[in-house]
């Protein structure tokens, strides 16, 4: 009824996953994991993956904001075909993934209550394969004009 909340699951036990997503808005793809930890660790998993994706011959610029995981320094290994581009702080509008994030959380991720860590990270997966097999929308939600490229 207008004037008052939907009502939404609540529970107060919790587990975590991180689900470590980028896209490709030209080549309308991703490449995602999901992991039971978010450091320095995984995010090196996750730019191997990236840079897995990265066609012979071509260079990934990936665009990151300030978290811990995203510094170089220390463990953070960097493939070769890989370069990193920080934001300023507190410029999420920047960043088209974040747009990604709100989209998931929008269709598949939100007010939900899991049974156990495993669906949890199926929820995930899911997620990302739909937002995945869903074409031309990633192209659509992580496009911006400032960073066309012509591949």
């Amino acid at each position: 009824a207008r004037g008052t909340r939907p009502r939404a699951p609540r529970d107060q036990r919790y587990d975590w996953a991180y689900l470590f997503g980028a896209v490709c808005p030209a080549r309308d793809c991703g490449a995602a994991l999901v992991l039971p930890k978010a450091d320095a660790e995984t995010m090196t998993l996750h730019l191997a993956e990236i840079a897995r994706t990265v066609r012979p011959g071509y260079h990934a610029v990936v665009v990151l904001d300030g978290a811990g995981w995203h510094k170089t320094g220390g463990r953070l290994r960097v493939p070769d075909n890989i370069s990193l581009l920080k934001l300023p702080p507190y410029s999420p509008e920047l960043n088209p993934v974040e747009n990604v994030w709100q989209f998931l959380r929008g269709n598949w991720l939100s007010n939900r209550v899991f049974d156990t860590y495993d669906d949890i990270v199926d929820a995930c997966c899911d997620a990302w394969n739909a937002l995945a097999a869903e074409p031309g929308r990633i192209r659509s939600i992580a496009t911006r004009a400032w960073a066309a490229v012509n591949l």
